[in-house]
């Protein structure tokens, strides 16, 4: 299905729309990517709803990707003699390893690495960082902390460590069977949650063993630190500005994304920006104005994707939170000040042959009456590169790989068509004339940007370009165009 925009929006799936009927919406009002969260649902229900998506991408023929989001280490305190404590600032209390219940001075942290890691001066966060606290005194199984932010702590909250790197890996036991499961139903993208150090991704990718993309998702500090070298080691990334705006101090965030987005455009990388961006669409159809200039802010820095999570999952109008995000996509992709942004935005990037072929074709869409860039890439490493350029004419990204097609809807701009594999340059012209025309995105009397590379179906070998007329046809007796 062609979209009136670049941006992609990538929707949760959750109790609110986990049947047929509401999948299809979702994607006829705009959704790119459907998000399974594997904190939520069991194995059963998430087969159910991968099963719908692929069923919906048959009879539209049109890929659709599909992102399996593991939970990764939750790290919770312990429960409570009365259920709940109310902690004010300046009091004492403790994180132990004791079983027994908690009160207003202590409770269980059942978490040994915590404590390893632990250093005087260090702060510990709960429920969002609703309270807050700093280590004075902490050994192998205690933490003795001072609040300095009170409020009420409950059963299992969930508790932040934000000043050091947990010696902790981010798969668990659950995280691993629940990899295996997915990948073994078909997933596109893998997003890992908690991530620290590269080597996080590259367990994952062992464990994957090639059967999906890995997203890693920047959600601490010590991610931030180390991101050039996770990025390196990712396929995607998603700024996830839950924990991340908890963790850090709130007014960090704003530029910590526009950073992060930057470097995945200049990596050529697609990059989602996640996590309450139409908040209030959970109980009302309309958003907040502020919530709109935030999606609005994410499509102006260059994302290539935003995301539902709540809102789409277990919201009352999930079709709708969809909608509006389609609308505000088109609006910003439309202001004149947009092309201005991305286009000052754009590096020269001198590396490989591939990159020039890209950076020459977008030049030539937009310096000539093209209609629009087709390229063919077998990896997807081709059409990224020209998704990179942010060119101002559609890309159409033609592929023998229905995987390839898949993980590229996540990509900013790429409009992914499936073909047959292919042998000749000149069958290529034809069948990428075809798509354009077939597409609608071009007539017989238009041109189009055509790159590819020869040998076909071989990863990493683009070394053509051609400008040809939207009328090209094979002089065979069997040309079906």
């Amino acid at each position: 299905m062609r979209r009136l925009r670049n941006t992609k929006i990538v929707a949760t799936l959750g109790p609110a729309s986990s049947d047929y009927a509401t999948i299809r919406a979702l994607h006829e009002a705009g959704a790119d990517v459907f998000r399974l969260n594997m904190s939520h649902g069991s194995h059963d229900e998430i087969r159910e709803r991968h099963s719908i998506i692929r069923k919906i991408e048959r009879e539209l023929d049109s890929p659709i990707a599909i992102l399996a989001d593991l939970q990764g280490p939750k790290l919770r305190v312990g429960t409570f003699a009365k259920g709940e404590e109310v902690l004010s600032e300046g009091q004492a209390f403790r994180f132990d390893l004791a079983e027994a219940e908690g009160d207003a001075t202590r409770v269980t942290l059942p978490h040994k690495e915590i404590f390893d890691a632990l250093e005087v001066g260090s702060q510990l966060l709960v429920n969002d960082g609703k309270i807050r606290m700093k280590v004075t005194a902490c050994g192998p199984d205690f933490a003795d902390c001072e609040v300095t932010t009170g409020g009420t702590i409950s059963n299992r909250k969930g508790v932040n460590v934000p000043d050091v790197v947990l010696p902790l890996a981010a798969l668990s036991d659950k995280d691993r069977a629940d990899l295996e499961f997915v990948c073994q139903l078909g997933v596109d993208w893998l997003a890992l949650s908690f991530v620290q150090r590269p080597a996080d991704v590259e367990e994952a990718r062992t464990l994957a063993g090639g059967r999906a993309a890995i997203l890693s998702k920047i959600e601490k500090p010590a991610a931030v630190k180390a991101f050039d070298d996770i990025l390196n080691a990712s396929d995607g990334i998603m700024v996830a500005r839950g924990d991340l705006g908890v963790e850090l101090p709130v007014h960090a965030v704003p530029p910590i994304q526009k950073s992060l987005v930057r470097k995945c455009r200049n990596a050529a990388k697609p990059v989602i920006v996640a996590t309450q961006m139409l908040e209030s669409m959970i109980e009302s159809p309309m958003p907040t104005r502020a919530e709109v200039s935030d999606v609005a802010a994410a499509i102006y820095e260059g994302t290539d994707a935003v995301m539902l999570s709540a809102e789409s999952a277990a919201g009352s109008y999930p079709v709708e939170a969809v909608r509006t995000m389609d609308n505000v996509a088109r609006s910003v992709e439309g202001d004149p000040l947009y092309r201005d942004i991305i286009e000052a935005s754009r590096r020269n990037i001198k590396g490989t042959v591939a990159d020039g072929i890209v950076a020459a074709a977008r030049e030539i869409a937009e310096t000539t009456d093209i209609k629009a860039i087709c390229c063919y890439t077998d990896s997807g490493t081709t059409a990224l590169r020209v998704a990179r350029e942010r060119p101002r004419v559609p890309i159409i990204a033609m592929t023998a790989r229905r995987g390839t097609a898949r993980r590229l809807c996540l990509s900013w701009g790429t409009n992914c068509v499936m073909t047959a594999e292919l042998e000749r340059f000149k069958q290529a012209v034809v069948n990428a004339a075809r798509a354009a025309r077939t597409g609608g995105f071009a007539t017989e009397e238009h041109q189009i940007v055509v790159t590819a590379g020869v040998p076909f179906n071989q990863t990493g070998t683009t070394n053509i370009l051609r400008v040809a007329p939207c009328n090209e046809r094979l002089i065979f007796a069997t040309d079906p165009g």
